[in-house]
Formats: structure tokens, C-alpha cells, sequence
């Protein structure tokens, strides 16, 4: 399956390609790793050579295009079942299908207020309507899974639930969102996990500035 391509934005700061490429590496996916930036106003025209949407993050392989983070994740599941993506059993599987559906249509005050980040200095900002409401919502569903599993992970072993919220990991961090302890342990693990450290690298070595995320 070496022949799996995904192409993404800036590592510093494209939360929606962090997402499978951080479940892809986890898993030990073989893929390869294409980097498109996004330094213009409108995007980067060359995403509408590579997707059907004229965005990132997109799977090729072979003939087949896999756009949107969570369908590439459910597709690279799919092609490596042994690969521990998603939680082995059936009721912790389900939830953490729910929880990242959760991610992928709702908390849209945090994700416009408070844009992913990597090299962002930790430092709070004024927050607007909705912010208070979200990070409330994604400490609570932390907890709630953390406590059932017995971690280290939000299902135990690192899925594709941990790889859907590793986004909001940074943005906690780089806007002074909690004080939870539970949850600062949380992050603290994500940040240490192999596939994090390799994507932060990359992220600190990008020369690229988009001002527009630059909270």
C-alpha cells in the first residue's frame, strides 16, 4: 500500500491534514507525505489539480481520491483493518465514531476564533460568544472517555478519535484554554506521541506566514 499519497496544507497551521496524517502515522500507514501550502489569499491554485474540491487534505491512491479528513481516515481503515485505527471493541468504536463526527461538524466558534497554530506562543486572546461553550463540551467528552478507558489515550491505544481532536490539542495549548488537570495530562501525551513530534518539526521548519491565521 505504498503507493498512498496525501497531500496537505501548511503543517503549521492546516488542522483538517493533521487529522489523517497523524492516524496514518500512528497506525505505521505507509504513505507518502506531500505538502501544498496555502501562502495565497484564495488558497493555492494548485489544490484544484489534486481535488475534487480545490482543498486539502486529499488521498490518492491509485485512481481513487479521498477528500475530507474523516473519509480518509475511514477509507485507511478500511485498506489496514489490523492497523488499530479505531477501538477493537464494538461500543468504544461506536463512540468514537460519534465523538468525531462531533469534531467534524460542530465547535465552530473554537475552530474560527482560535486557529490551529503550531509555533504560536502560548498567550490568551479575547474570546468570543461560543468559545467558553465549546472547550467546555471537548473537556467533558476527554473525561468522560478517558475515565471509561483508563487512557493513556481517549479509547485506550491512540485512534482515530485522538487524531480527529489533535487539532484542538494545539489550540488549548496556544490560547490558554484550560487548567484542567485531567486534560492538561491529556495533551501532554498527545504532544509526546512519535507521529506529533515528527508533524511539530516539520510545522517549526515551514517558512510560510498566513497572516489570516494568525490569531
Amino acid at each position: 500500500m505504498s503507493d498512498l499519497i496525501l497531500y496537505v496544507g501548511n503543517k503549521n497551521y492546516s488542522s483538517w491534514s493533521f487529522r489523517p496524517w497523524i492516524a496514518m502515522m500512528a497506525a505505521g500507514v505507509p504513505f507518502a507525505d506531500k505538502v501544498i501550502p496555502f501562502d495565497f489569499p484564495a488558497g493555492n491554485p494548485e489544490f484544484s489539480k489534486i481535488s475534487p474540491t480545490g482543498k486539502v487534505p486529499v488521498l490518492h491512491h491509485g485512481a481513487v481520491r479521498v477528500w475530507e479528513s474523516l473519509a480518509i481516515i475511514e477509507y485507511v481503515a478500511e485498506l489496514f483493518p489490523d492497523a488499530g485505527i479505531w477501538p477493537k471493541d464494538g461500543a468504544a468504536r461506536a463512540e468514537a465514531r460519534a465523538i468525531s463526527m462531533e469534531m467534524l461538524s460542530g465547535f465552530r466558534a473554537l475552530r474560527n476564533a482560535c486557529p490551529m497554530n503550531i509555533r504560536r506562543k502560548p498567550g490568551e486572546i479575547d474570546l468570543p460568544d461560543g468559545v467558553t461553550d465549546d472547550v467546555a463540551r471537548i473537556e467533558a467528552i476527554w473525561k468522560s472517555a478517558l475515565a471509561r478507558s483508563g487512557g493513556p489515550f481517549l479509547f485506550g491505544a491512540f485512534s482515530a478519535a485522538d487524531a480527529m481532536y489533535a487539532p484542538v490539542v494545539n489550540r488549548f495549548e496556544a490560547y490558554c484554554l484550560t487548567r484542567d488537570e485531567t486534560v492538561l495530562a491529556y495533551m501532554a501525551r498527545m504532544k509526546a506521541h512519535p507521529a506529533w513530534q515528527t508533524w511539530q518539526a516539520a510545522a517549526l521548519a515551514e517558512p510560510w506566514i498566513v497572516p489570516e491565521d494568525e490569531a
